[in-house]
């Protein structure tokens, strides 16, 4: 130790090399780091020369999952370790089940009745009709408001429209506003009684009922649109052509009013109108096969979940609701909390992620954030704004936000939102399983009060607010929200057609599962 040595010492911005300066027994040392953040600046370090005496616990350190800790830890092994317990668990289960129940995987054993594949195509092709009966609607008024504009130019246009002309706007628009309305609940309602009254199967009934919400809310932002573009045309000089997104300038009212148009808007993976998209510049077919091939795979995996799993727990919980016996029925709902979630969640990937996706891909449709993570939520506020954007984005553009402008309150018009969600959402589940008793309603309502009540923890200053917040939102997702509606709908589909009907028609009890 007495001759020059070079030592490489880590250090925690990286590796520094030491040298003794001279053949002495000098512990005193100059050494040259070389890093971001000393930039080659020369430090003193201490050698020791009795290695076992090294001060390890040299400064004052809280524990690392303690709350004075002064950076939270990284939990992704723990997340693995839950990901990991999930999928052995939930396989367990379904070994046990297959073990119990045997094979309940049937290819042929549906119940899908001929007529109601008919009829489900036919809708198919026939709700859209209603797009197009909208756009004959908005050529007339684009008609009428060519003729108005060149007018108006005609007599110098450099001023105000006159009262007379104001009313006039406003006269038609309460004509072709009746319109618009007579066409967008002619949609709606006509063909939910089809739905109703003429398919018996519940899969084709939510399908085509799915189709007949989603057509009706682009005929409302379609028509709500153009009628705000359209007043902005005809009254350029108060300053409303300035007040339009500058994306709408690459295809003005009345341009945009064409059946390329309407037909764009027709398949984009998006509720809300506008003239203008952001656009991809090609179309990647490797990346829609694998978001097609993603569709597909969930699908099996839902229906192998949904038949092998779930159905036997329906099955099982029949006599217990039928008995009211709520313990069981608690059991039930626990049971059937896990594998609801999988099937949940399959079905969220395989629709927002994976088919949107690839529907935006073969549209170029640019904006692609149908969700954000609504897994984080502090609360139901967040997961209501963040798990499905396209509707999201609806109702704020055309309910709240409108409704704000007019002057009512922040209040008042979240009510009017959840509101009207409340009534899609029972149609939704309501019309296809042939019972309207309003469960679905009374869930979307109920969350009012609760986005109230986890607002709480929302505000709150630090981490535990939004950790009690997250936690509120996955108990009534996971176990009061799905699974509940999930039974009640079911044992009143059985009771209206199935064992638990026939056995009440005979007045005997329905068999234990």
């Amino acid at each position: 130790m007495d001759s020059a040595t070079t030592t490489s010492l880590e250090t925690p911005a990286g590796v520094a090399s030491l040298r003794r300066p001279d053949g002495t027994k000098e512990t005193t040392v100059t050494v040259t780091v070389s890093n971001g953040h000393t930039d080659g600046e020369e430090k003193t370090y201490n050698l020791k020369k009795y290695r076992h005496v090294t001060a390890v616990h040299s400064q004052s350190r809280p524990s690392t999952l303690s709350h004075d800790a002064t950076a939270p830890p990284s939990f992704i092994g723990f997340r693995n370790l839950m990901v990991i317990v999930l999928v052995v668990g939930n396989l367990r289960l379904v070994i046990e089940n297959m073990q119990k129940y045997g094979n309940l995987i049937c290819i042929t054993c549906h119940d899908f009745r001929q007529k109601d594949v008919i009829v489900g195509f036919c809708l198919y092709f026939l709700v859209p009709l209603h797009l197009f009966i909208a756009y004959s609607f908005e050529w007339y008024a684009a008609k009428q408001a060519r003729i108005s504009r060149a007018q108006s130019v005609s007599r110098g246009g450099s001023t105000s429209p006159t009262e007379d002309q104001q009313a006039k706007f406003e006269s038609k628009w309460r004509s072709i506003r009746k319109a618009h309305l007579f066409n967008a609940t002619l949609a709606l309602a006509f063909h939910s009684w089809v739905v109703y009254f003429h398919i018996h199967h519940p899969l084709i009934g939510t399908i085509t009922e799915a189709h007949v919400i989603i057509v009706y809310m682009k005929v409302v932002s379609y028509a709500l649109t153009n009628r705000d573009l359209r007043h902005a045309y005809l009254h350029p000089v108060k300053g409303e052509l300035a007040l339009l997104p500058e994306l709408y300038a690459q295809c003005p009212y009345p341009q945009n009013i064409t059946m390329k148009n309407l037909c764009y808007f027709w398949w984009a993976p998006t509720l809300v109108y506008q003239p203008v998209y952001p656009r991809s510049e090609n179309i990647r077919w490797i990346f829609v096969l694998k978001r097609l091939g993603e569709v597909v795979c969930l699908s099996v995996f839902i229906w192998f979940c949904s038949a092998q799993y779930a159905a036997p727990v329906l099955w099982n919980s029949l006599d217990k609701i039928h008995h009211l016996d709520l313990v069981s029925i608690t059991e039930r709902l626990l049971k059937l909390s896990t594998i609801s979630l999988i099937i949940w969640l399959a079905g969220f990937f395989a629709i927002f992620q994976s088919a949107l996706n690839a529907l935006a891909e073969v549209m170029r449709f640019g904006d692609r954030a149908f969700y954000d993570d609504w897994w984080n939520s502090a609360g139901l506020g967040d997961y209501w704004r963040l798990w499905n954007k396209p509707v999201y984005q609806f109702m704020k553009r055309h309910i709240f936000s409108p409704m704000i402008s007019r002057g009512w309150s922040l209040q008042f018009a979240s009510v009017a939102v959840f509101f009207v969600s409340a009534i899609l959402h029972e149609l939704l589940v309501g019309i296809p399983t042939k019972n309207i008793i309003g469960v679905a309603f009374m869930g979307m309502i109920v969350q009012i009060p609760l986005i109230h009540f986890t607002r709480i923890f929302e505000k709150m200053k630090g981490p535990n607010g939004k950790l009690i917040g997250n936690c509120i939102f996955w108990v009534s997702f996971t176990i009061l929200g799905q699974p509940f509606a999930a039974l009640v709908y079911f044992y009143a589909w059985q009771a209206k057609y199935g064992s638990v009907s026939r056995r009440l028609a005979s007045n005997q009890p329905p068999p234990l599962g």
